[in-house]
C-alpha cells in the first residue's frame, strides 16, 4: 500500500524535473540557434544527446517505481505484521 503511494510521488517528481529540465534545455538550444545559425546542426545534436541523458533519469525512476509497486519483497511481510495486527 505505502510502496504504491511512494511510487506514485516518486514517478510524479521525476517527470516534473524532467519535463522542467527538457524544456529549459530546448529553450535555451533555440536561443543558440537564433544566435549563431551556421552553428545549428552541432547545436542540435549536443541537445538530443542532452535530452536522452536527461529521459534516462525519468525512464530509471519508473523502472525503481515499478519494482516498488509490482516487486517489492518486503510487501508480504508488512502484509503479514498487518494481518497479525488486526487479528486475522
Amino acid at each position: 500500500m505505502y510502496s504504491a503511494v511512494a511510487a506514485g510521488f516518486g514517478i510524479a517528481i521525476a517527470a516534473f524535473g524532467t519535463g522542467l529540465s527538457q524544456g529549459m534545455a530546448v529553450k535555451s538550444s533555440v536561443e543558440g540557434v537564433a544566435r549563431n545559425p551556421e552553428a545549428s546542426g552541432k547545436i542540435t545534436v549536443t541537445m538530443m544527446i542532452g535530452l536522452a541523458m536527461i529521459e534516462s533519469l525519468c525512464i530509471y525512476a519508473l523502472v525503481i517505481c515499478l519494482i516498488l509497486i509490482y516487486a517489492n519483497p518486503a510487501s508480504k511481510v508488512i502484509q503479514a505484521f498487518v494481518g497479525m495486527a488486526a487479528g486475522h
